[in-house]
């Protein structure tokens, strides 16, 4: 079997204005980055938003496994099956994040036969959009340090800034510094601190926001520090808005680009699941809506985090509805979390593929409270079994999901026609009574709860001294009826990530909160969770090259 990258590279992509030709968006709609990279233009929305919506399909995951789930490669392989069954169909994603590329996850362009081109573009460089929202955050915070330098007038208390520098990339010895060291005039010395930039707040905005007039009056909201009253000191008041909604402007425009078999993708915005709300940009899954009948979206990692914050803080503000969710696991994955070491996920087990099912079981379950109705698929692999697959496909048909395999990735959109079949059948037969898991006017602390014991299954929450008073202070500020965005391992539906399985009689730590006051939700932070990962012992990085012809080796 060929590499990713090398069925990638071999891909006949067509130009891009012919994949937007078929959705009826015309050259003068487009801002060509290339060939085969377009931007959407504002006056595209114009044209389409008063037609009515298509579909909208969810994808999410088990937790996930070293054994591997394979959620962008279903999302796209879904968008191709569809397709081929003759449905006007558009899949939207996120952009990936250098970070993972040059870590230990790669890419997130789908792999195999499913996968959005061009391929090392996507997860490089891409149209610029991380760049604009790096450099509309580091504005933020050289602004904020002049203003300190230069008088203070806003009196800003410097051992009460929030604001945090940013970079897309994982480099731990970034998360804590000392900034302002040398002579007088290089400002005031203190403690700061870095995020990835997929965890800074300008990508929740980007990604929420419906326009230019609302990213502006989100960015304005962002509050940065507080003064020595103790009172919050906002982006607005640093006069720092209209600047940092210049070097936005392009990056608030949707991406176009193609999967292998030439199904349009929107690709747009790109923040974390496990640190931020996990979900390609309103205006994207917009724009979707209205230029095909079936819309084919995902979330990031297990249901636990990125379908939660779909359903409960994306469908919430922008009043999105989903119609079907498409929840992906595998036989290896599931074995995992039955215990079986990695070594050994070959071999048949239904025993341990009994005790690990648990995991799949509380997904099903809990995407269920939200009124969705539900399909499992499985991606198939060479070494599973037809009794590990009648075990699952019966567990799953007897919880009220229909159920699919899943080949795309070796097939592309040819072994997604099963699970394109299930997908549509459960748009025509079933209704979606889609609501939220919380009102809005619950307390921070409800919601919290709710979030934990309802999706987590935990027995309660722990609160730090340092959380309990910043949940009080977000409430005294006016901010309790927000979303919750809980910040949590991926690994584990606790936030322990060696608890495998269905972890049961455990209590959620929180350890910390902050107001997210321009993206609109309140962050909160549980466990060991970091806002600035760190490579691993042997990065992706090392086995990233480049020829003397311009060709890219080993990025996945």
């Amino acid at each position: 079997m060929k590499t990713d990258i090398q069925i990638a590279q071999e891909a006949k992509m067509v130009p891009i204005k012919d994949v937007a030709a078929a959705y009826g968006i015309t050259e003068d709609d487009l801002e060509l980055y290339g060939k085969y990279k377009a931007k959407l233009t504002d006056g595209l929305w114009e044209q389409v938003k008063e037609r009515p919506d298509g579909k909208l399909v969810l994808v999410t995951a088990i937790n996930p496994t070293p054994a591997g789930e394979g959620k962008t490669t279903t999302t796209v392989g879904l968008g191709q099956a569809l397709a081929k069954l003759g449905k006007k169909a558009i899949i939207a994603l996120r952009e990936p994040s250098l970070g993972p590329c040059f870590g230990i996850k790669g890419g997130a362009a789908g792999g195999g036969y499913a996968q959005v081109v061009p391929m090392e573009d996507l997860n490089l460089h891409f149209t610029g959009d991380f760049h604009a929202i790096t450099s509309a955050n580091n504005l933020l915070a050289a602004l904020l340090d002049n203003h300190i330098q230069q008088g203070n007038a806003l009196g800003i208390d410097t051992r009460q800034i929030l604001w945090k520098r940013c970079l897309d990339m994982n480099d731990r010895v970034l998360r804590n510094v000392v900034v302002g060291l040398g002579a007088k005039p290089d400002g005031f010395v203190r403690e700061d601190h870095f995020v990835i930039t997929v965890a800074s707040e300008i990508m929740a905005i980007l990604c929420l926001a419906d326009d230019m007039k609302d990213l502006k009056e989100r960015l304005g909201r962002i509050i940065v520090a507080y003064n020595y009253a103790g009172e919050p000191v906002t982006a607005a008041q640093l006069n720092a808005v209209g600047a940092m909604a210049a070097l936005l402007k392009d990056a608030l425009k949707p991406n176009l680009i193609q999967t292998l078999e030439h199904t349009g993708a929107l690709v747009h915005g790109g923040p974390f699941a496990n640190i931020a709300h996990g979900c390609n940009s309103v205006r994207a899954t917009r724009t979707a809506l209205k230029l095909a009948d079936i819309t084919v979206t995902e979330a990031g990692f297990g249901a636990d985090l990125g379908a939660e914050k779909f359903l409960d803080i994306k469908c919430r503000m922008a009043g999105l509805k989903p119609d079907a969710v498409v929840l992906v696991a595998t036989v290896r994955a599931l074995k995992y979390n039955g215990g079986v070491p990695k070594d050994k996920l070959s071999e048949e087990n239904i025993k341990a593929l009994e005790k690990g099912i648990v995991n799949l079981e509380k997904h099903i379950e809990n995407l269920q409270k939200y009124g969705v109705p539900v399909v499992v698929t499985l991606n198939s692999f060479i070494t599973d079994t037809e009794a590990e697959y009648t075990f699952i496909k019966e567990f799953c048909e007897k919880r009220g999901c229909a159920f699919a395999l899943s080949e795309v990735w070796a097939k592309g959109g040819e072994g997604g026609l099963a699970l394109a079949e299930k997908v549509v059948e459960t748009l025509e037969t079933k209704e979606s009574h889609f609501a939220p898991i919380y009102k809005d006017e619950a307390g921070l602390k409800e919601k919290i709860e709710t979030v934990a014991k309802e999706i987590y299954g935990a027995d309660g929450v722990s609160y730090s001294p340092a959380a309990d008073k910043a949940l009080k202070k977000a409430e005294e500020m006016g901010f309790s009826s927000m979303p919750v965005c809980m910040a949590k391992t991926q690994y584990s539906l606790s936030d322990d990530q060696t608890k495998l399985g269905r972890p049961q009689g455990f209590t959620i730590q929180v350890r910390d909160a902050y107001v997210s006051a321009g993206a609109g939700f309140v962050v909160v932070l549980t466990g060991a969770i970091m806002t600035m990962p760190g490579l691993p012992k042997k990065p992706a990085a090392d086995s990233i090259d480049v020829d003397e012809a311009g060709v890219i080796t080993g990025l996945f």
